[in-house]
């Protein structure tokens, strides 16, 4: 195929893609939310990603979910976790260990509801190349 017909081939699917596909109804994270990655290794076909996690006051992670089991360590704030139900499944005061099992079916919300800002030290085991977490649409929770 010549260039200037792929270029025109790639445009037209793309802007396709956007206009029949919409938007997603995804719930992302609330402003301030920032996360850096501490280390990555890849042993075998699975992704080890240490990061460092901020979430300021007031604000939420989205409603999400990981391909992998996600192990994480409390440094400062508390983090109230929610599942799909609405409910809360705990709340993290420094020092505290969290554990979140991977898969659609484990879609959760972490929410900062303190006047603190919350650290937190996340291990993900992920497949490799599959991406930190995955945007799920909120399940009729009553907040973000």
């Amino acid at each position: 195929m010549r260039p200037a017909l792929r270029t025109a081939v790639t445009g037209v699917v793309a802007a396709a893609t956007v206009l029949v596909c919409g938007p997603a109804q995804a719930t992302p994270p609330g402003p301030g939310v920032s996360g850096r990655v501490i280390s990555q290794r890849t042993v075998g076909d699975t992704d080890y990603i240490l990061r460092e996690i901020t979430i300021p006051p007031g604000q939420a992670t989205g409603w999400h979910y990981h391909d992998g089991p996600l192990y994480a360590y409390m440094q400062q704030g508390t983090l109230s976790h929610y599942d799909s139900s609405c409910a809360s499944d705990g709340v993290y005061p420094p020092g505290s260990f969290i554990e979140e099992p991977a898969g659609p079916g484990n879609v959760h919300i972490g929410r900062n509801e303190g006047d603190t800002p919350i650290v937190i030290d996340v291990l993900y085991v992920l497949p490799h190349g599959a991406p930190l977490s995955r945007d799920a649409p909120n399940p009729g929770c009553p907040f973000e």
